[in-house]
């Protein structure tokens, strides 16, 4: 065994990360204390080890339930730093209150129906990490919503695609959040945004078969011009039962942000978005444009199909009609109504309901509430 491989983990990653200039606030050490531990720097080092990264070079970003760094690919043939691969690795906290109330996204998925170690803490953040690794693997499958591309896993620590600049001072510049994101040149560029993260809704539901569930401008990028999805670990399908709240919680997230942000923007009608996201099929066009994976073609579909099909919101009445669509109770079809519910559905107290239902949208497609 080399004297490499007898070395402490801990001794390793600070020898990977004492050579690399990396901004040195408070907030910085405090994350590196509070992430890398023990076992955690195991999964790192088995990475290294691998081949898949070189070193940790830096934090990029600290969130509440997990840190990213920046890293180089692990191909010590290639000496030059500019010309090799680049990725961000996320390393979740294995902190227990973080991740105390993840279960809800977890309970009711098909997909980790047999995972019966929810309620061990370490064994649940394994499982977060997992989750956003193969929802990542199926957004990036399809041509149409950009993402990072996932590259591997160990544990709590996931390796994706870096989005970002690597420059020759050996800092990075990584992508901006839509948030801080001002390119803008004029307000035709700021409703092409605000349409584009609408469509990658309505893709991410109708063809990748995902519920984002925190999508808001802390989560989408912008890199290249161009709008990237990020953070999907508590997306869920949407046959999970809480999907349809989740989603509208999406669009009420994505409509607050614009509205702030730019004051004079006229904005969809929430309960018009929603149905237009669930809606079945908008068209044949559009079934064609899927199958033929063409990105570029989709989307401007899209974006010229939201602003004459999509209600605005332009009077009191439409701010009233959604104030009712947020506190609807949403059930997937009418079996899922209780029967108080029901009551009040057949007494005609629901009447946006039955709009609202997914396993109806087919016939309402193109039609508004």
């Amino acid at each position: 065994m080399s004297n490499y491989e007898e070395r402490d983990d801990s001794d390793i990653l600070k020898e990977n990360l004492k050579n690399k200039k990396i901004t040195k606030d408070k907030g910085t050490r405090a994350t590196v204390e509070n992430v890398l531990d023990q076992r955690t720097l195991k999964f790192v080092n088995k990475l290294i080890y691998s081949g898949t990264i070189q070193q940790l070079n830096g934090c990029l970003s600290t969130g509440k339930e997990a840190n990213v760094y920046h890293a180089f690919e692990g191909d010590l043939l290639q000496p030059d730093p500019l010309l090799k691969k680049q990725y961000a690795v996320k390393i979740y906290k294995t902190s227990i209150l973080i991740f105390k109330d993840r279960e809800r996204y977890i309970n009711g998925e098909f997909r980790f129906r047999n995972n019966k170690s929810q309620h061990n803490p370490r064994k649940l953040i394994k499982i977060w990490a997992e989750k956003e690794f193969r929802n990542l693997k199926r957004i990036h499958s399809y041509p149409f919503i950009l993402c990072p591309k996932p590259v591997d896993i160990k544990n709590n620590v996931l390796v994706m695609e870096f989005l970002g600049d690597y420059n020759t001072d050996s800092t990075t510049k990584p992508a901006l959040k839509l948030k801080d994101y001002n390119d803008y040149e004029t307000m035709e560029d700021v409703y092409q945004m605000y349409y584009k993260i609408i469509a990658y809704i309505r893709i991410l539901y109708k063809v990748c078969r995902l519920v984002h569930a925190d999508l808001s401008e802390y989560n989408t990028l912008v890199f290249e011009d161009d709008l990237y999805m990020i953070d999907v670990s508590q997306s869920v399908e949407p046959e999970h039962p809480m999907s349809l709240d989740f989603l509208r919680m999406d669009i009420k997230n994505v409509n607050l942000f614009f509205s702030k942000k730019f004051r004079n923007l006229v904005l969809f009608n929430e309960r018009d978005i929603f149905q237009f996201v669930i809606t079945e099929t908008l068209d044949e066009m559009e079934g064609l444009l899927i199958k033929n994976n063409d990105r570029d073609e989709y989307l401007k579909f899209l974006l010229e199909y939201i602003p004459k099909n999509v209600g605005q919101k332009l009077t009191v009445n439409d701010v009233e009609e959604d104030k009712i669509y947020r506190n609807l109770y949403l059930v997937r079809d009418l079996n899922g109504l209780e029967e108080k519910d029901f009551d009040r559905f057949t007494d005609g107290k629901f009447d946006l309901l039955k709009q609202l239902l997914a396993s109806h949208n087919k016939k309402y497609a193109g039609k508004k509430i």
